[in-house]
Protein backbone atom coordinates (compact mmCIF):
# COMPACT_ATOMS: atom_id res chain seq x y z
CA UNK A 1 0.00 0.00 0.00
CA UNK A 2 1.27 3.34 -1.01
CA UNK A 3 1.94 6.80 1.57
CA UNK A 4 -1.22 7.77 0.07
CA UNK A 5 -3.41 4.91 0.52
CA UNK A 6 -1.84 4.51 4.02
CA UNK A 7 -2.68 7.93 4.93
CA UNK A 8 -6.44 7.77 3.32
CA UNK A 9 -6.75 4.21 5.26
CA UNK A 10 -5.70 6.02 8.66
CA UNK A 11 -8.22 8.77 8.45
CA UNK A 12 -10.73 5.58 7.86
CA UNK A 13 -10.41 4.08 11.01
CA UNK A 14 -8.99 6.62 13.37
CA UNK A 15 -11.53 7.04 16.25
CA UNK A 16 -11.65 10.20 18.19
CA UNK A 17 -13.38 11.49 21.53
CA UNK A 18 -13.44 15.10 21.62
CA UNK A 19 -14.12 15.16 25.35
CA UNK A 20 -11.25 12.82 26.13
CA UNK A 21 -8.86 13.54 23.69
CA UNK A 22 -8.38 10.10 23.14
CA UNK A 23 -7.43 8.44 19.76
CA UNK A 24 -8.01 4.97 18.66
CA UNK A 25 -5.75 3.83 15.40
CA UNK A 26 -6.83 0.13 14.01
CA UNK A 27 -5.49 1.28 10.87
CA UNK A 28 -2.76 -1.18 10.79
CA UNK A 29 -5.23 -4.12 11.42
CA UNK A 30 -5.35 -5.50 7.34
CA UNK A 31 -9.26 -5.92 7.07
CA UNK A 32 -11.02 -4.99 4.23
CA UNK A 33 -14.42 -3.05 3.60
CA UNK A 34 -15.50 -7.11 3.00
CA UNK A 35 -15.08 -8.39 6.18
CA UNK A 36 -16.65 -5.39 8.22
CA UNK A 37 -19.66 -6.09 5.94
CA UNK A 38 -20.08 -9.76 6.83
CA UNK A 39 -18.90 -8.80 10.74
CA UNK A 40 -22.33 -6.27 10.97
CA UNK A 41 -24.81 -8.96 12.02
CA UNK A 42 -23.18 -9.92 14.33
CA UNK A 43 -22.62 -6.97 16.19
CA UNK A 44 -25.66 -5.33 15.80
CA UNK A 45 -26.55 -8.58 17.92
CA UNK A 46 -23.52 -7.75 20.61
CA UNK A 47 -25.06 -4.35 21.01
CA UNK A 48 -28.09 -5.99 21.73
CA UNK A 49 -26.87 -8.17 24.22
CA UNK A 50 -25.04 -5.25 25.87
CA UNK A 51 -28.01 -3.47 26.27
CA UNK A 52 -29.87 -6.06 27.47
CA UNK A 53 -27.03 -6.66 30.16
CA UNK A 54 -26.54 -2.75 31.20
CA UNK A 55 -30.70 -2.94 31.80
CA UNK A 56 -30.21 -5.88 34.43
CA UNK A 57 -29.99 -9.28 32.53
CA UNK A 58 -28.88 -12.35 33.76
CA UNK A 59 -25.79 -11.78 32.05
CA UNK A 60 -23.91 -14.73 33.96
CA UNK A 61 -26.41 -17.84 33.71
CA UNK A 62 -24.04 -20.15 35.46
CA UNK A 63 -24.35 -18.09 38.19
CA UNK A 64 -27.87 -16.35 37.87
CA UNK A 65 -26.34 -13.33 38.29
CA UNK A 66 -27.19 -9.67 36.47
CA UNK A 67 -23.80 -8.07 35.81
CA UNK A 68 -23.50 -4.24 36.97
CA UNK A 69 -20.35 -2.55 36.90
CA UNK A 70 -21.24 -0.25 34.38
CA UNK A 71 -23.60 0.76 36.84
CA UNK A 72 -20.98 1.76 39.12
CA UNK A 73 -20.00 5.37 37.77
CA UNK A 74 -23.14 5.87 36.27
CA UNK A 75 -25.87 4.76 39.29
CA UNK A 76 -28.76 6.29 37.18
CA UNK A 77 -28.72 3.17 34.97
CA UNK A 78 -29.19 0.60 38.24
CA UNK A 79 -32.17 -1.73 37.36
CA UNK A 80 -33.53 -0.48 40.82
CA UNK A 81 -33.84 2.33 43.10
CA UNK A 82 -32.33 0.02 46.01
CA UNK A 83 -29.06 -1.00 44.24
CA UNK A 84 -28.39 2.41 42.71
CA UNK A 85 -28.93 3.33 46.41
CA UNK A 86 -26.40 0.84 47.32
CA UNK A 87 -23.71 2.44 44.67
CA UNK A 88 -24.20 6.19 45.96
CA UNK A 89 -23.94 4.89 50.10
CA UNK A 90 -21.00 3.16 49.12
CA UNK A 91 -19.13 6.53 47.05
CA UNK A 92 -20.27 8.09 50.36
CA UNK A 93 -18.98 6.02 52.78
CA UNK A 94 -15.64 6.09 51.06
CA UNK A 95 -15.15 9.88 50.78
CA UNK A 96 -16.43 10.08 54.54
CA UNK A 97 -13.99 7.65 55.93
CA UNK A 98 -11.39 8.91 53.13
CA UNK A 99 -11.68 12.22 55.14
CA UNK A 100 -11.30 11.02 58.45
CA UNK A 101 -8.11 9.00 58.14
CA UNK A 102 -6.69 12.27 55.83
CA UNK A 103 -7.13 14.37 58.80
CA UNK A 104 -6.32 12.28 61.71
CA UNK A 105 -9.89 11.93 63.43
CA UNK A 106 -9.24 8.01 62.62
CA UNK A 107 -5.65 7.21 63.73
CA UNK A 108 -3.91 3.93 65.01
CA UNK A 109 -3.75 3.54 68.88
CA UNK A 110 -1.17 5.40 70.43
CA UNK A 111 -0.26 7.33 66.97
CA UNK A 112 -1.05 10.69 65.73
CA UNK A 113 -2.07 10.00 62.38
CA UNK A 114 -2.10 6.47 59.73
CA UNK A 115 1.17 7.15 57.22
CA UNK A 116 0.60 4.07 55.31
CA UNK A 117 -1.89 1.38 54.12
CA UNK A 118 -1.21 -2.22 53.01
CA UNK A 119 -3.61 -4.16 50.60
CA UNK A 120 -3.92 -7.60 50.88
CA UNK A 121 -6.17 -9.02 47.84
CA UNK A 122 -5.25 -11.07 45.01
CA UNK A 123 -6.42 -11.22 41.14
CA UNK A 124 -8.89 -8.61 40.68
CA UNK A 125 -8.95 -7.66 44.26
CA UNK A 126 -5.14 -7.06 43.65
CA UNK A 127 -4.26 -6.37 40.08
CA UNK A 128 -7.14 -3.21 39.42
CA UNK A 129 -5.48 -1.46 42.70
CA UNK A 130 -1.93 -2.22 41.66
CA UNK A 131 -2.41 -0.62 38.45
CA UNK A 132 -3.75 2.78 39.39
CA UNK A 133 -1.48 3.44 42.10
CA UNK A 134 1.59 2.88 39.64
CA UNK A 135 -0.39 4.98 37.35
CA UNK A 136 -1.75 7.75 39.61
CA UNK A 137 0.00 8.00 42.97
CA UNK A 138 1.74 11.39 43.82
CA UNK A 139 5.43 11.67 44.65
CA UNK A 140 4.54 12.08 47.97
CA UNK A 141 0.90 10.80 48.82
CA UNK A 142 -1.13 11.13 52.15
CA UNK A 143 -0.74 7.00 52.59
CA UNK A 144 2.20 5.04 50.98
CA UNK A 145 0.87 1.86 49.77
CA UNK A 146 2.42 -1.51 49.55
CA UNK A 147 0.82 -5.02 48.49
CA UNK A 148 0.45 -8.38 49.32
CA UNK A 149 -0.72 -10.00 46.72
CA UNK A 150 -0.09 -14.01 47.33
CA UNK A 151 0.42 -16.57 49.81
CA UNK A 152 4.60 -16.19 49.49
CA UNK A 153 5.82 -16.74 53.09
CA UNK A 154 9.68 -14.84 51.69
CA UNK A 155 7.27 -12.04 49.91
CA UNK A 156 4.78 -11.30 52.35
CA UNK A 157 7.97 -10.86 55.29
CA UNK A 158 9.62 -8.75 52.52
CA UNK A 159 6.78 -6.22 52.63
CA UNK A 160 6.44 -6.96 56.17
CA UNK A 161 9.95 -5.65 56.94
CA UNK A 162 10.25 -2.95 54.60
CA UNK A 163 7.60 -1.47 56.75
CA UNK A 164 9.09 -2.17 60.13
CA UNK A 165 7.95 0.19 62.39
CA UNK A 166 5.68 2.14 60.10
CA UNK A 167 3.45 -1.22 60.73
CA UNK A 168 2.39 0.95 63.88
CA UNK A 169 1.01 3.59 61.75
CA UNK A 170 -0.03 1.68 58.88
CA UNK A 171 -4.04 1.02 57.69
CA UNK A 172 -4.82 -2.55 55.97
CA UNK A 173 -6.85 -3.12 53.48
CA UNK A 174 -8.41 -6.87 53.34
CA UNK A 175 -9.90 -7.58 50.06
CA UNK A 176 -11.85 -10.46 49.25
CA UNK A 177 -15.53 -11.37 48.54
CA UNK A 178 -16.04 -14.50 50.47
CA UNK A 179 -13.64 -14.51 52.99
CA UNK A 180 -12.52 -17.64 51.87
CA UNK A 181 -10.30 -16.74 49.25
CA UNK A 182 -6.85 -19.14 50.57
CA UNK A 183 -3.65 -16.28 49.26
CA UNK A 184 -6.03 -13.97 50.97
CA UNK A 185 -7.13 -15.37 54.22
CA UNK A 186 -3.03 -17.21 54.36
CA UNK A 187 -1.90 -13.50 54.30
CA UNK A 188 -4.10 -11.59 56.72
CA UNK A 189 -3.24 -14.23 59.29
CA UNK A 190 0.71 -13.31 58.52
CA UNK A 191 -0.15 -9.92 58.98
CA UNK A 192 -2.15 -10.41 62.26
CA UNK A 193 0.98 -12.48 63.58
CA UNK A 194 3.17 -10.11 62.66
CA UNK A 195 0.91 -7.21 64.45
CA UNK A 196 0.92 -9.53 67.88
CA UNK A 197 4.32 -9.84 67.87
CA UNK A 198 5.03 -5.98 67.70
CA UNK A 199 2.25 -5.73 70.40
CA UNK A 200 -0.09 -4.17 68.24
CA UNK A 201 -4.18 -4.13 67.82
CA UNK A 202 -5.14 -5.40 64.18
CA UNK A 203 -8.66 -4.69 64.56
CA UNK A 204 -8.37 -1.16 65.56
CA UNK A 205 -6.10 -0.52 62.37
CA UNK A 206 -8.34 -3.09 59.33
CA UNK A 207 -11.13 -2.55 57.15
CA UNK A 208 -12.42 -5.15 54.92
CA UNK A 209 -13.89 -5.09 51.78
CA UNK A 210 -16.14 -7.72 51.15
CA UNK A 211 -19.30 -9.57 49.87
CA UNK A 212 -22.21 -8.88 52.12
CA UNK A 213 -22.73 -11.13 55.27
CA UNK A 214 -19.48 -13.08 54.50
CA UNK A 215 -17.19 -15.00 56.95
CA UNK A 216 -15.02 -11.92 56.18
CA UNK A 217 -17.75 -9.11 57.11
CA UNK A 218 -18.69 -11.39 60.47
CA UNK A 219 -15.39 -11.42 61.60
CA UNK A 220 -14.81 -7.78 60.96
CA UNK A 221 -18.06 -6.83 62.71
CA UNK A 222 -17.56 -9.40 65.65
CA UNK A 223 -13.38 -7.48 66.23
CA UNK A 224 -14.52 -4.75 65.89
CA UNK A 225 -12.60 -3.43 63.00
CA UNK A 226 -12.51 -0.11 61.61
CA UNK A 227 -15.26 -0.35 58.96
CA UNK A 228 -16.50 -3.37 56.31
CA UNK A 229 -17.17 -1.26 52.24
CA UNK A 230 -19.42 -3.89 49.87
CA UNK A 231 -18.19 -6.23 47.14
CA UNK A 232 -21.36 -6.91 45.49
CA UNK A 233 -22.53 -10.09 43.86
CA UNK A 234 -23.36 -8.46 40.66
CA UNK A 235 -19.59 -6.75 40.46
CA UNK A 236 -16.91 -9.68 39.19
CA UNK A 237 -13.61 -9.61 40.44
CA UNK A 238 -12.04 -8.33 37.18
CA UNK A 239 -14.21 -5.76 36.87
CA UNK A 240 -14.29 -4.67 40.27
CA UNK A 241 -12.04 -1.79 40.05
CA UNK A 242 -14.26 0.98 39.88
CA UNK A 243 -15.83 -0.45 42.72
CA UNK A 244 -14.92 -0.45 46.89
CA UNK A 245 -12.37 -2.29 45.94
CA UNK A 246 -10.39 0.08 43.85
CA UNK A 247 -11.89 3.48 45.09
CA UNK A 248 -11.32 2.74 48.42
CA UNK A 249 -7.17 2.08 48.45
CA UNK A 250 -7.07 5.32 45.20
CA UNK A 251 -9.03 7.19 47.51
CA UNK A 252 -6.76 6.82 50.62
CA UNK A 253 -3.80 7.73 48.08
CA UNK A 254 -5.21 11.02 47.13
CA UNK A 255 -6.38 9.99 43.94
CA UNK A 256 -9.23 11.63 42.73
CA UNK A 257 -11.83 8.76 42.52
CA UNK A 258 -14.54 10.68 41.16
CA UNK A 259 -12.82 11.65 38.47
CA UNK A 260 -11.88 8.16 37.30
CA UNK A 261 -15.56 7.43 37.68
CA UNK A 262 -16.45 10.15 35.10
CA UNK A 263 -13.57 8.84 32.58
CA UNK A 264 -15.07 5.49 32.86
CA UNK A 265 -18.88 6.78 32.31
CA UNK A 266 -17.56 9.06 29.54
CA UNK A 267 -16.12 6.35 27.72
CA UNK A 268 -18.98 3.99 28.78
CA UNK A 269 -21.60 6.32 26.87
CA UNK A 270 -19.03 6.47 23.89
CA UNK A 271 -18.69 2.66 23.84
CA UNK A 272 -22.41 2.37 24.29
CA UNK A 273 -23.13 3.89 20.72
CA UNK A 274 -24.27 0.92 18.13
CA UNK A 275 -22.48 1.93 15.38
CA UNK A 276 -19.20 0.27 14.20
CA UNK A 277 -17.32 2.88 13.04
CA UNK A 278 -18.55 5.12 15.77
CA UNK A 279 -17.89 3.06 18.87
CA UNK A 280 -13.85 2.70 20.31
CA UNK A 281 -14.59 -0.77 21.82
CA UNK A 282 -16.57 -2.04 18.87
CA UNK A 283 -13.43 -1.71 16.46
CA UNK A 284 -11.18 -2.94 19.35
CA UNK A 285 -13.56 -6.40 19.35
CA UNK A 286 -13.60 -6.10 15.31
CA UNK A 287 -10.37 -5.85 15.31
CA UNK A 288 -9.27 -8.55 17.89
CA UNK A 289 -11.28 -10.98 16.16
CA UNK A 290 -9.98 -9.95 12.41
CA UNK A 291 -6.36 -10.80 13.87
CA UNK A 292 -7.65 -13.93 15.37
CA UNK A 293 -10.16 -15.50 12.91
CA UNK A 294 -12.28 -15.25 15.74
CA UNK A 295 -11.06 -18.15 17.41
CA UNK A 296 -8.10 -16.29 19.38
CA UNK A 297 -5.32 -17.32 16.92
CA UNK A 298 -2.76 -14.50 17.72
CA UNK A 299 -1.61 -13.47 20.87
CA UNK A 300 -2.37 -9.56 22.13
CA UNK A 301 1.39 -7.62 23.10
CA UNK A 302 0.57 -5.00 25.09
CA UNK A 303 3.57 -2.14 25.08
CA UNK A 304 2.62 0.93 26.78
CA UNK A 305 4.95 3.99 26.46
CA UNK A 306 4.74 5.36 29.87
CA UNK A 307 6.57 4.00 32.83
CA UNK A 308 3.27 4.43 35.26
CA UNK A 309 1.37 2.32 32.79
CA UNK A 310 3.44 -0.60 32.93
CA UNK A 311 1.05 -2.87 34.89
CA UNK A 312 -1.64 -2.42 32.10
CA UNK A 313 -1.04 -5.42 30.50
CA UNK A 314 -0.81 -7.69 34.38
CA UNK A 315 -4.21 -6.13 34.40
CA UNK A 316 -5.59 -6.60 31.18
CA UNK A 317 -4.09 -10.55 31.56
CA UNK A 318 -7.19 -11.29 33.89
CA UNK A 319 -10.10 -9.24 32.27
CA UNK A 320 -9.26 -10.55 29.17
CA UNK A 321 -7.66 -13.73 29.64
CA UNK A 322 -9.95 -15.17 32.52
CA UNK A 323 -13.07 -13.44 30.46
CA UNK A 324 -12.41 -14.72 27.18
CA UNK A 325 -10.72 -18.21 28.45
CA UNK A 326 -13.55 -20.79 28.00
CA UNK A 327 -13.47 -24.19 26.96
CA UNK A 328 -17.40 -23.82 26.08
CA UNK A 329 -19.62 -21.70 24.56
CA UNK A 330 -23.02 -20.10 25.39
CA UNK A 331 -24.49 -23.56 23.62
CA UNK A 332 -22.38 -26.27 25.18
CA UNK A 333 -20.05 -26.70 22.09
CA UNK A 334 -16.37 -26.84 22.92
CA UNK A 335 -14.94 -24.12 20.94
CA UNK A 336 -11.50 -23.11 23.55
CA UNK A 337 -11.67 -19.55 23.43
CA UNK A 338 -9.60 -17.10 24.38
CA UNK A 339 -6.98 -14.42 24.23
CA UNK A 340 -3.33 -14.15 25.62
CA UNK A 341 -2.05 -11.05 26.59
CA UNK A 342 1.69 -10.39 27.29
CA UNK A 343 3.89 -7.36 27.48
CA UNK A 344 5.49 -4.49 29.57
CA UNK A 345 6.16 -1.00 28.67
CA UNK A 346 7.78 0.35 25.53
CA UNK A 347 10.83 1.26 25.06
CA UNK A 348 12.54 -0.71 27.90
CA UNK A 349 10.78 -4.12 26.50
CA UNK A 350 11.01 -3.58 22.62
CA UNK A 351 14.67 -4.38 23.36
CA UNK A 352 13.45 -7.55 25.31
CA UNK A 353 11.02 -9.22 22.22
CA UNK A 354 10.50 -6.84 18.88
CA UNK A 355 13.51 -8.44 17.42
CA UNK A 356 11.04 -11.43 17.71
CA UNK A 357 7.69 -9.58 16.91
CA UNK A 358 9.40 -8.58 13.70
CA UNK A 359 10.95 -11.21 12.36
CA UNK A 360 9.91 -14.43 14.25
CA UNK A 361 6.52 -16.42 14.30
CA UNK A 362 3.64 -14.13 13.40
CA UNK A 363 1.22 -15.30 16.17
CA UNK A 364 0.65 -12.12 17.57
CA UNK A 365 -0.51 -8.48 17.16
CA UNK A 366 0.30 -5.33 19.28
CA UNK A 367 -1.02 -2.62 21.16
CA UNK A 368 0.50 0.58 21.60
CA UNK A 369 -0.37 2.98 23.76
CA UNK A 370 1.06 6.42 23.42
CA UNK A 371 0.74 9.05 26.09
CA UNK A 372 1.38 12.85 24.44
CA UNK A 373 2.72 14.53 27.48
CA UNK A 374 6.20 13.78 28.33
CA UNK A 375 6.28 15.56 31.73
CA UNK A 376 4.90 18.24 33.76
CA UNK A 377 6.87 21.15 32.84
CA UNK A 378 9.70 21.45 30.09
CA UNK A 379 12.21 19.12 28.79
CA UNK A 380 16.16 19.63 28.40
CA UNK A 381 17.48 19.19 24.58
CA UNK A 382 19.69 15.80 24.68
CA UNK A 383 20.60 15.29 21.13
CA UNK A 384 19.73 17.85 18.07
CA UNK A 385 17.48 19.37 19.64
CA UNK A 386 15.33 16.25 20.57
CA UNK A 387 14.60 15.54 24.33
CA UNK A 388 14.04 12.12 26.34
CA UNK A 389 10.26 11.91 25.36
CA UNK A 390 11.11 12.68 21.60
CA UNK A 391 13.37 9.40 21.51
CA UNK A 392 10.60 7.74 23.59
CA UNK A 393 7.70 8.78 20.85
CA UNK A 394 10.51 7.81 18.14
CA UNK A 395 10.67 4.45 19.44
CA UNK A 396 7.34 4.02 19.65
CA UNK A 397 6.49 5.01 15.73
CA UNK A 398 9.40 3.08 14.32
CA UNK A 399 8.02 0.05 15.72
CA UNK A 400 5.09 0.98 15.00
CA UNK A 401 6.18 1.14 11.54
CA UNK A 402 8.72 -1.43 11.65
CA UNK A 403 6.59 -4.19 12.49
CA UNK A 404 3.85 -2.90 9.62
CA UNK A 405 6.07 -3.23 6.90
CA UNK A 406 6.77 -7.15 7.70
CA UNK A 407 3.24 -7.60 7.86
CA UNK A 408 2.89 -7.28 11.32
CA UNK A 409 -0.14 -5.97 12.97
CA UNK A 410 -1.46 -3.31 15.34
CA UNK A 411 -3.17 -1.25 17.13
CA UNK A 412 -1.95 2.34 18.72
CA UNK A 413 -4.43 3.79 21.47
CA UNK A 414 -3.33 8.03 22.20
CA UNK A 415 -4.28 9.25 25.57
CA UNK A 416 -3.22 13.11 25.97
CA UNK A 417 -2.11 12.21 29.55
CA UNK A 418 -1.82 9.57 32.45
CA UNK A 419 -4.82 11.08 34.48
CA UNK A 420 -7.30 9.98 36.61
CA UNK A 421 -10.04 10.49 33.39
CA UNK A 422 -8.10 8.93 30.73
CA UNK A 423 -6.83 5.69 33.38
CA UNK A 424 -10.97 5.36 34.09
CA UNK A 425 -11.70 5.95 30.33
CA UNK A 426 -8.92 3.31 29.28
CA UNK A 427 -10.44 0.31 31.86
CA UNK A 428 -14.34 0.96 30.76
CA UNK A 429 -13.18 1.17 26.81
CA UNK A 430 -11.50 -2.42 27.56
CA UNK A 431 -14.40 -3.68 29.75
CA UNK A 432 -16.90 -3.03 26.81
CA UNK A 433 -14.65 -4.34 24.09
CA UNK A 434 -14.32 -8.03 26.17
CA UNK A 435 -18.13 -7.75 26.62
CA UNK A 436 -18.68 -7.29 22.88
CA UNK A 437 -16.54 -10.05 21.84
CA UNK A 438 -17.32 -12.22 23.89
CA UNK A 439 -20.98 -11.90 22.11
CA UNK A 440 -19.74 -11.87 19.09
CA UNK A 441 -17.64 -15.53 19.84
CA UNK A 442 -20.90 -16.80 21.93
CA UNK A 443 -19.32 -17.43 25.21
CA UNK A 444 -20.13 -16.06 28.69
CA UNK A 445 -17.64 -13.32 29.62
CA UNK A 446 -18.40 -13.72 33.19
CA UNK A 447 -18.00 -16.86 35.23
CA UNK A 448 -14.83 -18.34 35.48
CA UNK A 449 -15.07 -22.02 36.09
CA UNK A 450 -11.30 -22.75 34.95
CA UNK A 451 -10.40 -20.66 38.16
CA UNK A 452 -12.84 -22.71 40.53
CA UNK A 453 -11.46 -26.17 39.13
CA UNK A 454 -7.97 -24.80 40.46
CA UNK A 455 -9.02 -24.00 43.54
CA UNK A 456 -10.60 -27.47 44.41
CA UNK A 457 -7.69 -29.06 42.71
CA UNK A 458 -5.41 -27.29 45.74
CA UNK A 459 -7.85 -27.93 48.18
CA UNK A 460 -7.27 -31.64 47.04
CA UNK A 461 -3.47 -31.48 47.56
CA UNK A 462 -3.70 -29.66 51.02
CA UNK A 463 -6.22 -32.60 52.05
CA UNK A 464 -3.58 -34.91 50.55
CA UNK A 465 -0.58 -33.41 52.40
CA UNK A 466 -2.90 -33.60 55.71
CA UNK A 467 -3.60 -37.68 55.29
CA UNK A 468 0.16 -37.96 54.55
CA UNK A 469 1.32 -36.39 57.64
CA UNK A 470 -0.65 -38.42 59.94
CA UNK A 471 0.56 -41.50 58.33
CA UNK A 472 3.65 -41.07 58.52
CA UNK A 473 3.93 -39.59 62.11
CA UNK A 474 1.57 -43.07 62.80
CA UNK A 475 4.29 -44.77 61.22
CA UNK A 476 6.94 -47.41 63.41
CA UNK A 477 9.46 -46.14 61.25
CA UNK A 478 11.06 -45.50 57.92
CA UNK A 479 7.84 -46.00 54.89
CA UNK A 480 8.60 -45.99 51.36
CA UNK A 481 6.49 -43.94 49.32
CA UNK A 482 4.87 -46.21 47.22
CA UNK A 483 2.92 -47.88 51.06
CA UNK A 484 2.52 -44.23 52.05
CA UNK A 485 0.43 -43.30 48.57
CA UNK A 486 -1.71 -46.77 49.32
CA UNK A 487 -2.01 -46.18 52.71
CA UNK A 488 -3.82 -42.93 51.86
CA UNK A 489 -5.75 -43.79 49.17
CA UNK A 490 -3.79 -42.19 46.59
CA UNK A 491 -1.80 -45.16 44.62
CA UNK A 492 -2.07 -43.16 41.34
CA UNK A 493 -0.52 -40.30 43.30
CA UNK A 494 2.70 -41.21 43.95
CA UNK A 495 4.59 -37.97 42.05
CA UNK A 496 2.17 -35.10 43.96
CA UNK A 497 2.65 -37.36 46.93
CA UNK A 498 6.07 -37.08 46.36
CA UNK A 499 6.74 -33.85 45.34
CA UNK A 500 4.51 -32.68 48.74
CA UNK A 501 6.74 -34.05 51.18
CA UNK A 502 9.85 -32.35 49.30
CA UNK A 503 8.51 -29.56 50.11
CA UNK A 504 7.52 -30.36 54.10
CA UNK A 505 11.57 -31.68 53.88
CA UNK A 506 12.89 -28.49 52.78
CA UNK A 507 11.45 -26.85 55.05
CA UNK A 508 11.94 -28.90 58.11
CA UNK A 509 8.03 -29.49 58.84
CA UNK A 510 8.24 -33.22 60.58
CA UNK A 511 8.90 -34.65 57.21
CA UNK A 512 12.85 -36.26 56.21
CA UNK A 513 13.09 -37.47 52.34
CA UNK A 514 16.19 -40.31 52.35
CA UNK A 515 17.20 -42.07 49.41
CA UNK A 516 17.40 -40.95 45.44
CA UNK A 517 13.95 -40.19 43.47
CA UNK A 518 15.53 -42.01 40.69
CA UNK A 519 14.84 -45.38 42.58
CA UNK A 520 10.90 -45.23 44.28
CA UNK A 521 12.28 -48.52 46.17
CA UNK A 522 14.79 -46.82 48.25
CA UNK A 523 13.01 -43.63 48.88
CA UNK A 524 11.46 -43.24 52.55
CA UNK A 525 10.02 -41.01 54.26
CA UNK A 526 10.49 -40.81 58.49
CA UNK A 527 8.92 -38.03 60.98
CA UNK A 528 11.03 -35.96 62.69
Amino acid sequence: MDAIALWQRYQDWLYHHDELGIYLDISRIRFDDAFVQQMQPKFDKAFKDMEALENGAIANPDENRMVGHYWLRDPDRAPSPALKQDILSTLQDIKTFTQQVHTGALYPPGQEKFTDLLCIGIGGSALGPQFVSQALTADQPPLAAHFIDNTDPAGIDRTLNRLGDRLATTLVIVTSKSGGTPETRNAMVEVQHRFGEMGLNFAKQAVAVTGINSNLEKVAKQQGWLGTFPMHGWVGGRTSELSAVGLLPAALEGIDMIAILNGAKTMDAATRVPNLKQNPAALLALSWYFVGDGQGLKDMVLLPYKDGLALFSRYLQQLVMESLGKEKDLDGKVVNQGIAVYGNKGSTDQHAYVQQLREGVNNFFVTFIEVLKDREGGSIPIDNDATAGDFLSGFLLGTRQALYENQRDSITITIPEVTPTQVGALIALYERAVGLYASLVNINAYHQPGVEAGKKAAAGILQLQSKAVEAVKAADGPMAIADLAAQVGAPDQIETLYKILRHLDANKRDIQLSGNVGTLENLTITSL
